[in-house]
């Protein structure tokens, strides 16, 4: 018997679902929560190697993850490999990267799940967890300082989108670019409805 399916028998005993683990197909996911330090990510390394880490837990391995994060450095849409891209279910969220910041995509808050395929609380949900951290405009390009380019938990900002698609801001509707963060600590992430989540594309 393989030690992945030992995993999976043992989570199954345990309650845990294991529904993650049977789609190796995942390549893109919200991670379920912060790393710890609001929008200080230890930079663009720091979020791609949380994306890794909430992948293999879940049981998906083998690929090559980038969070969705633009910085001084490299812009959002150029960083996440060319598609097509799938959930923790199965079901395809966006064919390619122009297919992504385009109205086709199938990202709304019952498709845009964790990495094991819970759906993130939103707006009217308690609480609300929907401003995702993406430092980006609506094409996916750096807008603002990025929390210094994901270094710092104080003072600055982060452009955030809606994974519900609805809210507040100059574009309440848009997945990855709604309005920016009132700081980069986790109590300035929360106070507009968010709670330090980014979204994790696989790149390969």
């Amino acid at each position: 018997m393989t030690i992945r399916a030992i995993l999976a028998i043992a989570l199954s005993l345990t309650g845990a679902s294991v529904a993650q683990a049977q789609d190796a197909g995942m390549s893109f996911f919200i991670t379920s929560a912060n790393p710890g330090n609001g929008a200080d990510l230890d930079g663009l390394e720091g979020a791609d190697a949380y994306c890794t880490s909430l992948a293999e837990a879940a049981g998906v391995s083998g690929k090559t993850w980038a969070a969705y994060l633009s910085s001084s450095a490299e812009n959002a849409r150029d960083r996440i490999g060319t598609g097509p891209w799938a959930n923790a279910n199965g079901v395809v969220v966006a064919e390619s990267v122009d297919d992504l910041h385009s109205e086709n995509n199938n990202l709304t808050k019952e498709t845009s799940i964790s990495e094991s395929g819970d759906v993130i609380n939103g707006r009217g949900d308690n609480p609300n967890r929907h401003d995702i951290l993406t430092g980006s405009n609506l094409d996916g390009i750096l807008e603002g300082n990025a929390c210094d380019d994901w270094t710092s938990s104080g003072e600055g900002s982060a452009m955030v989108g809606h994974h519900d698609r609805t809210g507040g801001g100059d574009h309440p509707t848009a997945w990855n670019s709604a309005h920016p963060s009132r700081g980069c600590s986790m109590e300035a992430l929360q106070g507009t409805g968010g709670d330090g989540l980014f979204y994790c594309f696989a790149t390969n």
